[in-house]
């Protein structure tokens, strides 16, 4: 069994994590606020695939996955907050969006590589958004 640590989405996810902590960690004590949370919502990305990584049941992991996957809209959104703010730089925007979109196209195909059966892979939830999250950021 690969080690979590040696996952690629695992590492992708991480990244996002530490790149939001690094940019949010210089702002003033009044912008934290919104990045409290957008700090929150990057690191849940990592933490749902944590935690599911130690389930026994593959659908509880997928369901795990699923939350993780669906976390990578709330920090969309506080980079567009961000932005509109001008707490952020055009390259750390860039740099944040393409951190998420590049977690996104790992994320589906490891869903379905931890499915049991291909009916299992069909749908899940929130599997339309995935294309309007990777569309959000234009």
């Amino acid at each position: 069994m690969i080690k979590l640590e040696d996952l690629e989405v695992y590492k992708a996810a991480m990244e996002i994590g530490e790149l939001v902590w690094n940019i949010v960690e210089k702002w003033n004590y009044h912008q934290k606020d919104i990045g409290k949370q957008f700090t929150r919502s990057a690191d849940s990305i990592a933490l749902n695939i944590s935690e599911d990584y130690g389930r026994f049941h593959y659908a509880e992991n997928r369901n795990f996955c699923w939350y993780s996957r669906d976390s990578a809209f709330e920090p969309g959104s506080a980079i567009k907050k961000a932005m509109n703010r001008k707490l952020l730089t055009n390259e750390e925007y860039d740099l944040v969006k393409s951190k998420i979109l590049y977690y996104v196209n790992l994320i589906n195909p490891y869903i379905k590589s931890i499915s049991k059966t291909k009916a299992d892979t069909k749908t899940g939830p929130n599997d339309h958004l995935t294309h309007d999250l990777m569309t959000s950021y234009d």
